[in-house]
């Protein structure tokens, strides 16, 4: 499929608390609906009644996606004035239905449930201890390890703000978790920022999400962003912020603004589209070539291509129709059909690409094999050069945080030079985004750029 050559979307998140409605698993439903690009895999959400009977949880969850898990139906099934839900694409733990999200457990203060979007550097660790207490699992990810670890500190704790303040101290890594008790809802975001969680205020409650697109979608007024290792309480006392776990230092992930977030958010300040957009300009400064036409690969690629033609002064095309109806479920059952599907999920504009030097904006290049089969198409329309430009500099390590960047075996920058790369793509050139442009395109945000440069996180300074 044409997405097989792409870095994998991270999970999404989505959380309400209202102070009159009992129906807020339709809020949790149209949040989940403008997240779906961040999962595909698995869908779910649970509610509780924080005005009722304590320990009342309701949860459905499958594999599958967001509009073929749920109706009217189901959804009246899960009552309450408080829900939870999560998109889910797995970066850990097998895609199973096990795996899916949120993760629900009754003990002997209550109920919990869980949502999480991210990767634990020292997951193992945090699973044997507890497997030494004498705990047992059932899934394959850090998710349920985070989930066991909260209730273990919750029935040693006086309140959940209590417990999830211990249990975030021994948690590595990256995360943005939402924590649904019976009477509050808690939001976490790691202490690098890595993952991003943004807060909503509605006329009777709040709500929680991923991006601000997801706000946006429930008619919630965008208030801010959640800091970088704060706690946030949501309950009938209204927010209340926690900051003791807050440090100096942060290292958003640079690849929400380069591929995983929607065009129309926000994440810590930064457009998501003039980042984009930015970066094409900044690819137009850095690798100037003579052409015809400036054209994006669907669908990331395009405001890029967009800032690109800004900047040189060459038109700006729609070069390809992508046919959204092959779903994630298109089965390739041979070789020749897996190397073919390119031509299904996208045909080339021969109208718009015949007799033309063009310039072809992309993403990222991780493997080769989806951008060298574009290349092929354009040519046999037509296209006399083709100049490829990348929206981020080569892929040359391992992401630990929650981003599904293939091992180094399967990345291409790490077996060929950048000469070499063009070859094998069969591109008239080939210039990938410099290192040092990326933090202008997002403002100088703090960024996380460890699959270019091979420093993580933990060995940066922290901020003066």
């Amino acid at each position: 499929m044409y997405m097989e050559d792409k870095v994998k979307e991270e999970c999404g998140v989505f959380g309400v608390w209202d102070s009159v409605r009992q129906d807020v698993a339709h809020d949790v439903y149209y949040g989940l609906l403008s997240l779906q690009h961040r999962g595909q895999e698995a869908a779910g959400i649970a509610t509780c009644n924080s005005m009722g009977p304590r320990g009342n949880l309701y949860l459905k969850k499958e594999m599958g996606l967001v509009t073929e898990i749920f109706n009217e139906k189901n959804l009246s099934e899960l009552p309450g004035n408080l829900g939870i839900g999560h998109v889910r694409y797995s970066t850990t733990g097998e895609s199973t239905p096990v795996n899916a999200q949120p993760f629900t457990c009754y003990y002997q203060k209550g109920t919990l449930g869980l949502v999480h979007n991210g990767n634990l550097v020292n997951a193992a660790d945090l699973k044997k201890m507890l497997m030494n207490h004498g705990y047992t699992f059932q899934a394959t990810t850090d998710t349920e390890v985070i989930q066991m670890l909260l209730a273990r500190m919750r029935s040693e704790s006086r309140s959940i703000e209590e417990a999830v303040r211990r249990t975030v101290s021994y948690l590595e890594g990256g995360y943005a978790l939402l924590i649904m008790s019976p009477r509050k809802l808690v939001a976490v975001r790691d202490p690098l920022g890595l993952k991003p969680l943004c807060i909503g205020k509605t006329e009777t409650g709040w709500m929680l999400a991923s991006e601000s697109c997801a706000l946006k979608a429930v008619g919630a007024e965008f208030v801010r962003d959640v800091i970088p290792g704060e706690i946030v309480k949501i309950s009938k006392n209204g927010l209340e912020s926690d900051t003791s776990m807050c440090n100096r230092k942060a290292a958003h992930c640079v690849f929400e603004y380069i591929y995983f977030a929607r065009l129309d958010s926000k994440i810590d300040q930064v457009s998501v589209y003039n980042a984009r957009f930015k970066g094409g300009q900044a690819l137009a400064d850095a690798y100037p070539v003579e052409a015809d036409i400036v054209a994006g690969v669907p669908e990331s690629g395009m405001t890029a291509a967009a800032g690109y033609a800004n900047r040189a002064g060459i038109p700006y095309v729609q070069a390809f129709y992508k046919n959204s109806y092959i779903g994630r479920t298109f089965i390739k059952p041979t070789q020749k059909e897996r190397e073919s599907a390119v031509h299904m999920k996208l045909n080339v504009l021969e109208d718009v690409v015949r007799g033309k030097r063009m310039v072809l904006i992309d993403d990222s290049i991780v493997r080769g094999t989806t951008i060298a089969n574009l290349i092929r198409l354009l040519r046999a329309a037509g296209a006399l050069e083709v100049h490829v430009r990348i929206c981020s500099p080569p892929f040359l390590h391992p992401c630990y945080y929650g981003t599904d960047v293939p091992d180094n075996s399967q990345l291409i920058a790490q077996k060929m030079s950048v000469e070499e790369i063009c070859e094998q793509i069969g591109a008239d050139s080939l210039g990938y985004m410099r290192l040092e442009d990326l933090d202008a395109t997002v403002e100088n945000l703090p960024l996380c750029k460890a699959c270019f440069n091979g420093v993580y996180p933990t060995e940066i300074p922290e901020e003066e």
